[in-house]
């Protein structure tokens, strides 16, 4: 089961049928995009900490050349998709993206513009203000918790069809514990594998009991694929000794 949002989820998808594995994609958030008069003359940098902040900003501007610095793979990977020509991966989570901007720009040469969604996980503008910088946080997009659960979500849980569960963001991850509670499927969880792109997200799940919760080594896609490969692999692993052993 796939978490993310429609867009996200659908790209990651592909990438597990590469893996012969089937995805349900249950999105726990919509988003939604706001209009806005987008001015960059004089901006030196702009900090994008989501693919939908990409999203956004190009919807509201057809500037391309200004420097993005992106906060992980995901989001330097849908700059690069929308054009914009120099683009910067942090690799990391916000505290990353705000070190590099740190280490390649300097507060002097002129304002960081901020695309964010109506919450955040981490205040850049005040991290960097602290380091001289001034940093203008726009508005672009809000991602909006859907109300329940899926049909298909709840019947496949229920007929113990999920056997891992993947989560992005601490948001999405207490909205599904929540969801699921809602629907009184929480036990169903008893059989299903957590996988988490943080500690913060698997913090989240506390309230459910999973059959087992795994963390990724890195904040990004790539390191919560390489779990689940490492899961897979022990699993094939385990079922090749007990065929040998009948």
């Amino acid at each position: 089961m796939v978490t993310r949002p429609r867009e996200e989820a659908e790209a990651l998808a592909a990438a597990l049928t590469a893996r012969s594995v089937g995805a349900l994609i249950e999105p726990m958030m919509e988003i939604r995009f706001h209009a806005a008069a987008i001015d960059l003359q004089g901006i030196q940098a702009v900090l994008c900490t989501s693919a939908n902040g990409v999203r956004a900003l190009a919807r509201e501007t057809s500037e391309r050349g200004v420097p993005l610095f992106a906060v992980g793979d995901a989001t330097a990977a849908r700059a690069r998709a929308e054009g914009f020509t120099h683009v910067a991966n942090a690799g990391g989570d916000a505290g990353d993206l705000v070190l590099l901007a740190v280490e390649r720009l300097r507060p002097r040469d002129g304002p960081l513009f901020h695309v964010s969604g109506s919450e955040i996980a981490g205040d850049l503008a005040a991290a960097l203000g602290g380091r001289g910088f001034a940093v203008e946080r726009r508005v672009l997009y809000e991602a909006r918790p859907v109300p329940a659960l899926s049909a298909a979500a709840r019947r496949a849980l229920s007929a113990g069809e999920i056997d891992f569960a993947l989560f992005f963001s601490p948001r999405t991850a207490a909205i599904f514990a929540r969801l699921a509670k809602a629907a009184r499927i929480a036990d169903s969880c008893e059989t299903v594998t957590a996988l988490s792109i943080s500690a913060a997200a698997d913090k989240a799940l506390d309230a459910l009991p999973w059959r087992e919760r795994r963390v990724a080594e890195r904040p990004d896609q790539p390191a919560l694929l390489d779990l689940l490969d490492g899961l897979l692999a022990a699993r094939r692993q385990l079922s090749a000794t007990e065929n040998r052993g009948v």
